[in-house]
This record gives structure tokens, sequence and C-alpha cells, in this order.
């Protein structure tokens, strides 16, 4: 008890008043018991004590403490002091729990796909899930003029998405989707119509490749393996043509799947050649693509070669195309020639366009054959056709005549191109003569002494050769000196060239002249 205490139970009816006209709550009770002491400052010589929290705390539920309230309301704020705040209101009572309520209606069901077996189904959770929440989804079907609604999910589905499985291909099946908590369960949400189970139909499409657009060459012998994709759903059925016609399954091997068609031939020949027609198609729907395939080979040699004309230095050819272009078109001929003495072929004309052609820088007095290969896109035909006839290059019009020339006339009468010299020897030691002569005929040579022919003396030796002429004396004596002489003579003339010779006797010792 505070020392107020007397005063707040002195007033009774006061209390009554204000107790009704004022809310009683903790705060201000704090507040105003608070302020009081500090009112009363000068009659109480020490501060009265807070009230305990025991005798506040109780004041929202006890009404007991409404005479310690009583006393703080009636005081005046003191003079400086803010003025009380402006009492709260009187707490209103705890709402109860409301009751458990279902969910709203599920929203946005609709079909996302089906097969032949199953369908799939998607929606939105409900707008309003109240205080009990979302426990899940019970899915239900029924067939279609029937009321008997059957749950296909044994546990609540959480998700909002789901599976109805193992059903029969061709039902027509109603579903619909309820909402359940601890509520309940939510009204249905429920398709317009009834669903047929089977697969969604999707319009069959052939996605050609683009190098098979145009037309697809391939060689003899090459292996063949063709991918052509498609779409559809269900799996298309495939059907391929050729020409028109069934394929030879013993050629060509078919292989498609969901996505593809696979067009496989082992060992290709001429005969694969051909428009392939594929075909996929989905219940009313289909789709078509061509592809062209052609098997080319080697063509043959052409048909005939012949040697029209030659003349001068040239020759003139014609032929005709290859009966076998090897299922292709023929890009050209190559020629070549022999010459008959030696039969080597020689390549004169190479990848030749046209069907004729002139052969020229031809060697007179040759004869020669020619042949003829075939060309395509596979290379060179292997044989050749050898072309009828010869082209002979004569020499006509040409006669060798050798020129007439005058025959020189070399004959001249004998000149003596050196002359003698005149010399001096020693007796006893053998010397020469030398001169040189030249005429045609060919001139005599004569020798003399003093004007005496010399003959065959066995002193001297005489040669001429080529012109050379010489005299030898052997071993000279004291009368060997003289004047010799060399005449050349023939039909034309004479010449004659002479000298001195002189024999000095040798030099007497010094000894023997004294004596």
């Amino acid at each position: 008890m505070t020392a107020f205490d007397p005063v707040l139970r002195a007033s009774p009816s006061w209390e009554l008043a204000a107790t009704a006209d004022m809310p009683s709550k903790p705060a201000p009770m704090k507040k105003a018991a608070n302020k009081e002491p500090a009112k009363k400052e000068e009659k109480a010589p020490e501060p009265a004590p807070e009230p305990a929290p025991a005798e506040a705390a109780p004041a929202e539920a006890v009404p007991a403490p409404a005479e310690a309230e009583a006393a703080p309301a009636e005081a005046a704020p003191a003079e400086g002091e803010a003025p009380a705040a402006p009492p709260a209101e009187e707490p209103k009572p705890p709402t109860p729990p409301p009751a458990n309520e279902p969910t709203s209606v599920p929203l946005d069901l609709f079909i996302e796909d089906k097969n032949e077996t199953s369908v799939t189904i998607i929606w939105s959770q409900p707008e309003v899930l109240g205080p009990s929440g979302l426990d899940g989804y019970t899915i239900e079907v029924c067939k279609d003029g029937t009321e008997d609604w059957k749950a296909v999910n044994e546990d609540l589905q959480k998700s909002s998405r789901y599976v109805i499985k193992n059903q029969t291909t061709g039902d027509r099946l109603r579903i619909r989707v309820v909402a359940v908590n601890v509520g309940g369960r939510s009204p249905p949400v429920t398709l317009p119509e009834a669903v047929q189970v089977k697969e969604v139909a999707d319009r069959p499409k052939v996605r050609l490749p683009r190098f098979l657009r145009q037309r697809y060459v391939a060689h003899t012998g090459a292996k063949i393996n063709l991918t052509i994709p498609f779409t559809g759903k269900p799996k298309p059925v495939v059907t391929w043509l050729k020409d028109g016609q069934p394929l030879d399954t013993k050629r060509v091997n078919i292989r498609s799947s969901d996505r593809d068609s696979i067009v496989f031939i082992r060992t290709a020949e001429r005969q694969d050649s051909g428009v392939y027609e594929m075909c996929v198609k989905v219940d009313d729907f289909e789709d078509k693509a061509s592809l062209i395939l052609q098997i080319v080979e080697l063509p043959g040699p052409p048909a005939s070669v012949k040697v029209v004309d030659s003349w001068g230095f040239n020759a003139a050819l014609e032929w005709t195309p290859p009966k076998d272009n090897g299922n292709t078109e023929i890009t050209g001929y190559t020629i070549q020639k022999a010459d008959k003495k030696t039969g080597d072929w020689f390549t004169v004309l190479e990848h030749y366009h046209r069907l004729n052609a002139t052969i020229s820088d031809l060697i007179m007095g040759n004869t020669y054959k020619f042949r003829g290969f075939s060309e395509n896109k596979c290379g060179t035909s292997e044989d050749a056709t050898i072309a009828k006839g010869e082209a002979s290059i004569l020499k006509t019009g040409i006669d060798y005549k050798p020129p007439e020339y005058q025959e020189h006339d070399f004959s001249e009468a004998p000149k003596f191109t050196t002359n003698l010299n005149d010399r001096a020897t020693t007796v006893g030691y053998s010397t020469k003569l030398l001169c040189s002569v030249r005429g045609s005929p060919k001139p005599k040579v004569i020798w003399m002494k003093n004007q005496m022919i010399i003959g065959d003396d066995p002193k001297y030796r005489q040669i001429c050769v080529q012109g050379i002429c010489s005299l030898e004396i052997r071993k000279p004596g004291n009368f060997d000196g003289g004047v010799y002489s060399c005449k050349a003579k023939n039909d034309h003339g004479e010449a004659t060239v002479s000298c001195k010779l002189e024999v000095k006797k040798p030099a007497a010792p010094a000894g023997a002249e004294k004596k």
C-alpha cells in the first residue's frame, strides 16, 4: 500500500465514475504512477515506491487494480509537464478458429498429350485454398455416357500434372479433377468434352536432305546408304516405289524407324537407276518425296571411226557416238595416231567434243592409222575403235633434179712454188737440194747437172712426193760442184729452176801447212 491509498479509498464515488469513463490498461497506469509522486512531493518527505509488477500485470484480466489507476487519472499534469497520453481503446476478444472448409474448384484443366494407351492432363491450383491449405488432388474418370466415376490415383497427386495410364485404345473418357484438404473435397473441374484414347495425329512430313534434291550419281559397284528423315505422329506408315512399281527387295533394302527411313544397296548396278518415291502416311494425311538415283560406269568406244580424206601433211577423220554411254552423257573423245612403220600410238586430241577433226603435222612418206576413245564423268572407255582406212602421206609433186654444174678445169702447166737455193758443202759430206712444184696433170720431174740429165746415177738419190722434189748428193767430191737444174714437164708446158753447188776442200791441220 502506497501513501496515496487513503485518498483513493476516501472517494469511492469518484472511483466508480472514473472506471466507467476510462478503460483500464497497464501502460497508462504505469505512466500515472510515475507522475503522481512528483505531484505530492511537498507532503511526503520520501518518494513513494512504484506499484509492484504483480499488482499492475493482471490489469487486463482482473478489474481489482482499477483503484490504483483512478488516482493517476484524477491528477492533472503539473506545470511544464507534457499532457498525458490519450486513453487506448479496450481490446477485442480473440476470434474463435473457423471451421475446416474445402478449397475452391481447380482451374484450367486441359489435355497436354495423349497416345494409344494414356492421356496426360494438366491444370492450375484453386484460386482459394482456405485456412486448411491443400493436401493434393484426386483424378477421376468415367466412360462417356455413364456416371461411374472412379479415381485413377491411389495417393493424392501433389503436382498439377498427371498421366492417366493403361487405358483402352479408342475409349472415350470423361475426366475431372478434385482438390482435397482437411475440409474435404472441392467442387470438381471437368473437361468440357469426352476424350478419345488415341495418339494425337501430327501431319507427316518428309525432310529430304539437300544433296538428294538433285540427281544422286554413284559408280557401278559402289555402296548406297541414304537416310531420309521424316516427322509424324503416331508413327507414320512408310512405303517406297521405284518408277511407280514396288521395290525389288532382293536388290534394295529399306529400314524404317520412328524418325527416318534408310535405302541401302550393297553393290550398285545400272539397273538400280531410277526414280525412288517415298510416302509417309498418318491416318488420312500423307506426304511424298522423290529422289533420282543414277548409277554410271565407263562408256563404250565410238561406234565407228573412218579416215575421210588426206592431203599434204593432213588427214580428216569422222566418228560416231558410242552405243553405250555408261548411263551418263559423253563429255569428249580422245584420238590417237600410229605410224605404220613403228606401230607406237601417240595422242593427238584429248577431251575433244566434236565428231570430226583434222589431224595435221603428219610426216611425208609415212602411212598412219588412227583410233578413238569415248569419255564421260567416270573416265575413258577401256576399248578403242580403230579407224577404217589409212592416211598415206605421199611425195606427190616433188621430183628431185640435181643441179647441173659446169665442171672446173684444174689443168695447168707446171709451176715451181719453191725455187732451188745455192748451196755450199764440204767434200765427203752428203747434201740435199729441195724445191716444190705444182701442175695438172702431175708433171714429170727431171734433174740435171750442167745441163746434163743425171738419170739413174747411183751417186744421186731423187725423190718427189706430193710436189716436194729433193736431190741427195752422196759424199760429193771436188768434181761434183756445178749448176744443178730441176725441170718439170706435162702436157701444158714445162718449168725449170737452177742453183749452184760449191764443193769445198776440207781445211788442212795447222802443222801440215808448215811442212
